[in-house]
């Protein structure tokens, strides 16, 4: 009976030891597992262009922060305020093409100097002035896969843009028509756009938006353009001016109505993705841009709210200076567009939607000797 005993309690301890060893192996299968889990997920460094504690730089770090959890870990963004790691616009757009940064999200129009052709990826004087022109022609026309094309070459991919809104001008006395324009000081971004404003006989003034409130404070510039109502009020323009200058009824700018963002990212960093999440992000870039958007709209109908209390005054121009600003910036989008072929591409393609009977804004009249 005690050998037989014994040869049961030897089998029941090697199963024991069996079991406890095949427990051991799952558990360093199932560490390796993790740490391997670990291991490959992204962290993306992105720097914005909105100081810390705008409305602009609070939706993005919003968007950001849920990144990680829409692809279930694998990719994580890290969301940095302007001036945090790249300390200008050059800096940055270099911080990215050289991987110190993943990725950034500026101002499409910032890169005029560099690449021509973003002049004409976000609104421009008299052109496209409705936000759903701009989706259609991303989205619809074949903008977005040329905007691409040209963004290789400096090694960025350009994930999508991102709706923003309309810039403003507030100005110290009443701008009631273009005539009214003649003489002034005013910032305006450059480019394309102080080309045209030099037309009505606008002195263009570059200033940082941090530097616009102490200008007009001081009496610097009679005016100053910048983005929407929403951000606008933030900085205190309605202490330093009364008067806003809009487009007509339905025309909050005629000179930048879509100012683009956009999510652009180092091509190296884009490659290494694989496939499904980059549809995951380029998707994600779609729903953020319309969330932006709406979000900055609400505020701006709090805003002008606002400046009405504060006394400030909404000045439009007319049907017939949105026609004449058209006719003054013609001429100059086609400077802008003999550039380069990339820019000569975009803004060709753009011509033909405007000269579209669905949009009308452009007749062969209009560019009638033009090149």
């Amino acid at each position: 009976m005690t050998d037989i005993t014994s040869k049961i309690e030897n089998k029941g301890s090697a199963r024991r030891r069996g079991f406890l060893r095949t427990l051991a192996v799952s558990a360093a299968v199932s560490v390796t597992m993790l740490a391997s889990s670990v291991q490959a997920a992204t962290t993306w460094k992105i720097q914005s262009v909105w100081d810390a504690g705008t409305v602009g730089y609070d939706l993005f770090k919003e968007w950001c922060d849920g990144m990680e959890e829409k692809t279930g870990g694998e990719l994580k963004f890290t969301c940095f305020p302007a001036k945090a790691v790249a300390a200008d616009n050059n800096g940055l757009f270099d911080a990215v093409r050289n991987g110190v940064l993943q990725g950034m999200n500026p101002f499409t129009l910032y890169w005029s100097g560099k690449i021509p052709a973003s002049v004409f990826l976000s609104s421009y004087p008299a052109g496209p002035d409705q936000p759903h022109q701009w989706d259609t022609m991303f989205y619809s026309l074949g903008m977005l896969e040329k905007t691409r094309e040209i963004y290789k070459k400096f090694g960025l991919f350009y994930v999508g843009p991102i709706q923003h809104d309309a810039n403003i001008i507030h100005s110290k006395e009443p701008i009631n028509s273009l005539a009214d324009l003649k003489g002034l000081k005013m910032r305006l971004p450059g480019g394309m756009v102080a080309e045209v404003f030099a037309e009505f006989g606008v002195a263009a003034v570059s200033l940082p938006g941090s530097d616009i409130f102490p200008a007009l404070e001081k009496g610097t510039i009679d005016a100053a353009d910048y983005v929407g109502p929403a951000v606008n009020w933030e900085l205190g323009f309605s202490q330093v001016t009364k008067y806003i200058l809009m487009g007509p009824p339905g025309v909050m700018s005629v000179y930048q109505p879509v100012d683009l963002m956009d999510l652009t990212v180092n091509l190296r960093a884009w490659n290494a993705l694989d496939p499904k999440l980059q549809q995951m992000v380029e998707d994600e870039v779609r729903i953020y841009s319309q969330k932006h958007y709406l979000a900055i709209q609400k505020r701006n109908i709090e805003a002008m709210e606002k400046f009405k209390a504060a006394g400030t005054t909404v000045t439009r121009l007319s049907q017939e200076d949105l026609q004449e600003f058209r006719r003054a910036a013609i001429p100059v989008w086609y400077r802008w567009a003999d550039k380069n072929e990339d820019a000569r591409e975009i803004f060709d393609m753009q011509l033909n939607y405007m000269m579209n009977d669905t949009v009308g804004y452009i007749t062969e009249e209009d560019i009638k000797g033009m090149k």
